[in-house]
């Protein structure tokens, strides 16, 4: 978009942030600074926005700039390591409020994305939506056997309209990115890549139907969680067909108090729930806020969750899931100086920095969390603070940290809700250690082992040649960028360190791979299959690089 196209909503933008007060967004902003002698022409806040807070008149901003902006704030509200306490929570009430297209619209998308009529595919089709969002809308229908379905429906358009605000927001990034005295804390360019990749996925409802398929498949006894099911031939990427099922919103209390569900079972079911999700499964609902998340109050014995909407689901890195897990068990234990260490041993932080000045700093914001009762201690609000900190250090946060974060406030907020006396520590810790043991325990490795086997083999015949190159590069300082005495000692160091852990590699590894192969083909060795795994994994450790403070 030229800057000519953008100047005129470049100026609607500003006239709404001066509208609600937010000056000091239209000043940080270098191309704005000019309106402050046009301020005369522009409309006077009026008194009920002046009495407002500021996280408030920003809200009432965003809302009024439309739907795309109510996206980006919902994402910067997830961003409580960047924005302020009071704004982020203002930004978390943030609701897409868009008016529903006529129903027959849905229906004329809905034929055209699955190439039939509406009576064909469906038996009734209510064109009067359930629901109405910014990206699409949800109608009630019947299958021809009877059995009640929902449609959810893309808006009309909605691709092209994304694209041009996304755009306008990727501009208005960049002028802040470039002017704005704080960009480096703030990091708007960021903001925007999350906004358009969180609507790149919405504008799939394949892809939503794909994650739903995945979450319910996880949870396939339904005992603690529902996931309707997806119904496949009435599906397409803009158009979703999904068993329709019934609840009440889980921040209904009063409903849930009338069903006569014990809300504290169901409190603590919601934080197990969370844990499985991440560090069972590594596939995680990350939009689950009340409206996304209901309480079947059939089941009164044994109440149960029931998901809906998955265009937002998270996942981590493996190595990141192994890490964090690590970190959420010394958090537990307040072991500060195993988090600092798991911190640089991740490579979230730079290897350079000082172990006990970061472990001072993990104690300094932990401790007076913990003269608290137990009961009163916010997971979620400890790790915000701690992510905080840890800017101090040159954190590397990654986006799917992000979501894992926004997710666990959501989970701690709804299990306050309904029991404000719950205990997340004690239900936590042990549902962690449990499946900690279970993933990473010896069984679990060479299952592992198992299944990588033919991949080791195919692939062994080369390690002798690649090992050779790379001692050959080191020795040969092919690689080296000597700067300084003290770099050229750490990078000989390093040399040594590399060819330590490729010779206890190579040996660690063919002793697995012989330990893979007796468990294999020979079932009753177990004692010799055991005897080289043990030899294998001592070579490794061996081998191991060490950090230094």
């Amino acid at each position: 978009m030229t800057p000519l196209r953008l100047a005129p909503r470049l100026l609607r933008v500003a006239a709404i942030l001066l509208k609600y007060q937010l000056d000091e967004l239209v000043e940080g902003a270098h191309l704005y600074r000019p309106l402050k002698l046009l301020r005369a022409f522009f409309p006077k806040p009026a008194a009920d926005v002046r009495g407002l807070p500021r996280g408030a008149r920003l809200r009432l901003a965003l809302t009024e700039l439309g739907p795309i902006f109510v996206k980006a704030g919902q994402v910067l509200s997830t961003r409580r390591d960047l924005v302020p306490a009071d704004v982020a929570d203002e930004l978390a009430l943030l609701q897409d409020q868009v008016p529903p297209f006529p129903g027959a619209e849905a229906r004329a998308i809905v034929e055209r994305e699955l190439k039939a009529p509406v009576s064909t595919l469906y038996a009734s089709f209510d064109e009067v939506p359930l629901a109405s969002a910014s990206i699409a809308q949800v109608h009630a229908a019947t299958l021809h056997g009877g059995r009640e379905v929902v449609v959810k429906v893309l808006r009309p358009g909605i691709d092209q309209r994304i694209a041009r605000d996304v755009s306008l927001l990727h501009s208005l990034g960049a002028l802040a990115q470039r002017w704005h005295p704080n960009a480096d804390k703030i990091r708007p360019l960021e903001v925007v890549a999350e906004v358009e990749k969180m609507l790149d996925n919405e504008l799939d409802l394949q892809r939503e139907g794909a994650s739903a398929s995945l979450l319910r498949r996880n949870f396939a006894s339904g005992i603690d969680l529902y996931v309707p099911e997806v119904i496949w031939d009435l599906s397409s990427e803009g158009a979703l067909t999904l068993e329709r099922v019934r609840g009440v919103s889980a921040d209904d209390i009063a409903a849930i108090d009338a069903a006569g569900l014990d809300r504290k079972q169901l409190a603590e079911k919601g934080v197990r729930l969370f844990y499985e999700q991440v560090f069972r499964d590594n596939f995680f609902h990350a939009d689950a806020h009340p409206g996304n998340i209901w309480v079947d109050t059939s089941r009164i014995d044994e109440p149960r969750f029931i998901a809906l909407d998955f265009g937002i689901m998270g996942s981590l890195p493996e190595a990141d899931q192994y890490w964090l897990a690590e970190n959420f068990i010394a958090l537990f234990e307040r072991d500060y100086a195993r988090i600092a260490q798991l911190h640089v041993a991740a490579g979230w932080m730079p290897s350079t920095i000082r172990l006990d000045e970061l472990e001072a700093a993990v104690r300094t914001v932990c401790e007076p969390y913990f003269t608290r009762p137990l009961s009163q201690i916010s997971i979620a609000e400890l790790v915000v603070k701690l992510f905080q900190t840890a800017r101090r250090f040159e954190l590397t946060l990654q986006p799917q940290l992000i979501l894992l974060q926004k997710t666990l406030l959501n989970i701690e907020g709804v299990g306050r809700m309904l029991d404000p006396e719950i205990d997340i520590w004690a239900v936590a810790h042990p549902v962690l250690r449990r499946i900690l043991r279970e993933r990473y325990s010896v069984r679990a490795t060479l299952r592992d082992v198992r299944r990588r086997l033919p991949e080791w083999i195919h692939t062994a015949p080369r390690v002798p040649e690649l090992v050779r190159d790379a001692l050959r590069q080191v020795a040969s300082g092919e690689r080296r960028e000597v700067a300084d005495p003290r770099t050229l000692l750490l990078a000989q160091d390093e040399a040594r360190r590399t060819r330590r852990l490729l010779a206890c590699g190579m040996l660690g590894s063919s002793l697995l791979i012989c330990a893979a192969l007796v468990g294999t083909l020979a079932p009753h060795g177990v004692w010799p299959a055991v005897a080289a795994a043990v030899l294998g994994v001592v070579a490794f450790i061996a081998g191991w690089p060490r950090r230094h403070a």
